[in-house]
């Protein structure tokens, strides 16, 4: 893909809603005091991630230490002070000065971290994505497994890649590295002091779909598909109105519609393809539907069954139990055969000659129908003599003689007979002459031509006719219209 998920996104708009910093657990009396850990809660960006509609949810939930440890102590009055003063800022703008001359002025602080933590939410609270991102990435820094910064680094690093950032393949690399780093310390993540277990449960049962939309978008990006459409489809079933990763998980599973994939593969892409129609910006909406609607004519044949798809696609998040029912496949070449053939049989179950004068229907059935369907069709018409027209494709002569004045040769036509074979000019009739025919007479190469042959052999694949007793139709004589003459004047 020459651009980050083609048509997906149009760019990128992430707000952040602000929340009160948190304050020490308990306020020092004395230097040698111990200080607590914040317990306040990371915001994330909950505004729409664009093209994607509704919030798209990233990383939330309290920030803590990754592993449970003794309550740090700052043992120097001035850092201690400037800690405590820094975090009880009201104003943002405040907070964030304080916090910085903090992290700048004590880098050894046993408080770093919690410092980092408060600077980071205090940003997001600003809606500065950037600073936010640099923050995150000094406090992973500092320490590699802590799981909400991660969060925000791949969420991050993905929408802003699929948002058009001209930084966009290095943010994919470094979400997908955040994404893996995450899952990988997502068990050793200890619940937050002061949060409860339902509520680190659920931060925790959202943390692997932030994971995975970033390590799924670079897989779909590199065209590893077996790692894009698992990874996908965790982070779908943990958003499924999420637009930014519904629509690039139904790439994934049909990535280029040319080529078939499996049939289960095939419905998947059709429904979230449908699904991201249903979820998509209102001027891309239609778009994606006609693709969608392309994808499910080219697996099923037609467009029976759409219009119902397409309202439970619009109507629920999740696929249909049935699906495999719901999306059938089209017939195949030979089923296709077997009812041409069925369409045309009598009573009997035998074919005659009159009802099957269609030369494309012969090729059809002699080329892809069961070896039972040939033999019906061609016992039908071989030996048998047939008028129809076609193109000549070559003419070759031998033989030649003349007799009283007239040259006359064998000849052996090439011709295409069947609109298809027509239009991409390839033959597939042989028609030879018992009697030679006069040059004259012998149409020229890509003329259109009335004939009469017996068939008399065939091979199916590439599919080649052979007629024999060839017969040209006489060229039709257009009379001339009656001459008029003036009765002559009477003498």
């Amino acid at each position: 893909m020459k651009k980050i998920l083609l048509v997906v996104v149009l760019g990128v708009a992430v707000a952040a809603v602000a929340q009160q910093a948190a304050q020490p657990a308990q306020q020092p009396g004395a230097p040698t005091s111990s200080v607590n850990p914040p317990t306040g809660s990371v915001n994330p960006p909950t505004g729409s991630v664009n093209p994607p509609t509704g919030s798209v949810n990233p990383p939330t939930g309290q920030t803590a230490q990754s592993t449970p440890a003794a309550a740090p102590v700052i043992k120097d009055p001035a850092e201690y002070n400037a800690y405590v003063s820094a975090i009880q800022q009201t104003d943002a703008n405040a907070k964030i000065s304080a916090l910085e001359a903090f992290v700048t002025q004590y880098p050894n602080s046993v408080m770093k971290n919690q410092a980092l933590e408060i600077l980071m939410r205090t940003y997001q609270q600003t809606s500065n994505v950037k600073k936010t991102m640099e923050t995150a990435t000094k406090l992973v820094t500092a320490d590699p497994c802590h799981v909400p910064a991660l969060a925000l680094l791949a969420y991050f690093d993905r929408v802003l890649a699929q948002g058009g950032d001209p930084n966009a393949a290095q943010l994919l690399a470094d979400g997908k590295k955040y994404g893996q780093q995450g899952l990988e310390c997502l068990p050793k993540w200890n619940k937050p002091e002061g949060t409860s277990d339902a509520d680190f449960q659920k931060m925790k049962d959202q943390m692997p779909g932030i994971f995975n939309a970033a390590i799924g978008i670079k897989c779909l990006q590199d065209k590893d598909y077996a790692c894009a459409v698992p990874a996908l489809r965790i982070a779908v079933d943990g958003n499924p109105t999420d637009f930014s990763v519904v629509y690039p998980l139904a790439l994934a599973y049909w990535p280029d519609p040319k080529t078939p994939v499996t049939p289960e593969n095939s419905r998947n892409s059709i429904w979230y393809a449908a699904r991201a129609s249903a979820i998509a910006p209102a001027q891309a909406q239609a778009q994606i539907e006609k693709y969608a609607r392309s994808l499910y004519r080219r697996f099923h044949g037609d467009d029976d069954g759409w219009p119902d798809l397409l309202a439970k696609a619009k109507a629920g998040t999740a696929a249909p139990p049935d699906l495999a029912t719901q999306i059938t496949p089209a017939p195949t070449p030979a089923e296709q055969a077997h009812k041409m053939v069925q369409a045309t049989a009598d009573s009997e179950g035998k074919l005659h000659p009159e009802k099957i004068v269609d030369f494309a229907l012969w090729e059809f059935i002699l080329s892809n129908g069961s070896q039972e369907d040939q033999d019906l069709v061609w016992s039908a018409i071989k030996g048998k003599p047939v008028q129809m027209n076609g193109t000549v494709i070559s003419a070759a002569t031998d033989q030649c003689e003349v007799h009283a004045a007239v040259r006359s040769c064998q000849a052996q036509l090439d011709i295409a007979g069947s609109l298809d074979d027509i239009d991409a000019k390839k033959a597939d009739i042989t028609l030879t002459f018992e009697d030679k025919l006069p040059v004259k007479l012998i149409p020229k190469e890509g003329a259109s031509q009335d004939f009469q042959g017996n068939p008399s052999a065939y091979t199916s694949n590439p599919f080649m006719m052979t007629m024999e007793k060839g017969m040209l139709a006489k060229p039709k004589v257009t009379p001339k219209p009656p001459v008029h003459r003036k009765p002559a004047a009477a003498n």
